[in-house]
């Protein structure tokens, strides 16, 4: 996953989750939200995000598609896919299996958290990669931040395995702002994420009345915005019952 693309994933990789109050579990409940993706000023494409919730109790699928318009569409003509599935476990979430396409290029890795093993394959390069407590993948880390957030309990750094790499991410909160948006005029906490050793920054508008939903986010680097994320709808999606298990014939 490169150029523009890749861009794309850095931002929306750390702040295109929504999480909002549903009775009986963890507060994640399913929702759809469709955002605008500039480039340094110019609207370059689409991204649309899905939370649903599996079959199983506390189990979701977080499916995440990148679509280049315009001219970009000529150079990036196959969608950027994504997919997590993870597990609410108490107050946190835990991946479980993830999968990325781009073109040609897939990754795929499977969290094996009795032996603390992710193991698969990052664009044909084997993946072995020893699992910490909390440890996340690029999606599931952010269903995890948004719980975080509504708990009042952000950690100052995350390990985050991205393609072949685990890499540590220092997470802050920087206040609160009311900014203007597709949904209206909204209250939000700013957080910033920076990768460890990295001059970018990321910049993310989290709104509280929406279940601690982000409405925007820009990447920067040496103080100047090269990509931004703007919301521009978004709907709670009905939960699918949970699956019961079969009711045995009376003897």
């Amino acid at each position: 996953m490169r150029g523009l693309a890749a861009a794309l994933l850095l931002v929306c990789a750390a702040c295109a989750d929504a999480a909002a109050h549903a009775p009986g579990d963890t507060g994640i409940a399913p929702f759809v939200a469709h955002y605008q993706a500039d480039w340094k000023g110019i609207s370059v494409g689409t991204s649309d995000i899905q939370l649903a919730q599996g079959a199983e109790p506390g189990h979701y699928l977080y499916t995440w598609t990148i679509t280049a318009r315009g001219i970009f569409r000529v150079a990036y003509h196959d969608d950027l896919v994504q997919k997590s599935w993870l597990t609410a476990i108490g107050d946190h979430v835990r991946p479980e299996k993830y999968f990325g396409k781009e073109g040609g290029s897939t990754v795929e890795l499977n969290f094996d958290w009795p032996n603390k093993r992710a193991t698969g394959v990052s664009e044909t390069k084997p993946v072995d990669i020893a699992l910490n407590d909390g440890t996340q993948d690029v999606m599931s880390i952010q269903v995890e931040v948004m719980l975080d957030l509504k708990n009042g309990n952000l950690p100052k750094t995350f390990h985050i395995i991205d393609k072949d790499q685990l890499k540590e991410f220092n997470y802050a909160q920087e206040g609160s702002a009311k900014i203007r948006t597709a949904l209206g005029e909204l209250d939000t906490v700013i957080v910033t994420s920076q990768r460890v050793g990295n001059n970018r920054i990321l910049r993310m508008w989290f709104a509280p009345s929406l279940g601690f939903v982000p409405v925007q986010a820009e990447r920067s680097r040496d103080g100047k915005v090269e990509i931004a994320m703007r919301i521009k709808s978004l709907d709670h999606l009905v939960p699918i019952e949970p699956r019961l298990a079969p009711k045995l014939p009376a003897p």
